[in-house]
């Protein structure tokens, strides 16, 4: 079990820092939040080990270094039981190009956020996904992203009610 680290306004500065600039040094962090290097690397140590973060990473830019098709994949299936979702969700993370699945209310039951090498590498994944009766698709529709005009780039922390913020107003991070 992991250890639950109290996320105070410390820890939340190099959360909200981190998230959006993930490859600060120590140092620059600590700058930035007001600590001792020292101190800094102690709580980012524990925010770590208490799985505050999911993983360190760098946003590439697609268009300068390869070829790809982006698409949102919309899959609805014939059976939502928690045994069949289970199924899909396993086969889909199988899948690298499938960046994330997010599961939905309304008429489509999973999203995924894809990137594929070509159109034809697209359809042939679907197609796959689809001869598989264990999984239950009932039907998969793909939307092309023609234009990206707004990019990820990391949650809005400052505006969003910390789990263990017990006051009405959200401090500034």
């Amino acid at each position: 079990m992991k250890k639950k680290v109290k996320i105070d306004s410390y820890n939340k500065k190099i959360l909200a820092t981190l998230h959006l600039e993930g490859d600060l040094t120590n140092i620059e962090l600590a700058e930035k939040v007001s600590l001792s290097p020292s101190a800094c690397f102690q709580r980012v140590k524990a925010l770590k080990e208490a799985g505050y973060f999911r993983t360190f990473h760098a946003d590439v830019n697609l268009e300068q270094i390869c070829e790809h098709v982006m698409a949102y994949v919309e899959f609805t299936l014939h059976d939502n039981s928690a045994p069949s979702s289970r199924r899909f969700v396993s086969a889909i993370q199988e899948i690298p190009e499938f960046m994330d699945c997010m599961q939905l209310s309304g008429d489509v039951d999973y999203m995924s956020l894809s990137c594929f090498p070509n159109i034809k590498k697209l359809n042939d994944i679907c197609t796959e996904l689809s001869d598989r009766p264990e999984l239950s698709i009932k039907n998969i529709k793909t939307r092309i992203v023609l234009e990206r005009s707004k990019w990820f780039l990391g949650y809005p922390l400052g505006s969003l009610k910390w789990l263990d913020d017990n006051t009405q107003e959200s401090e500034s991070v």
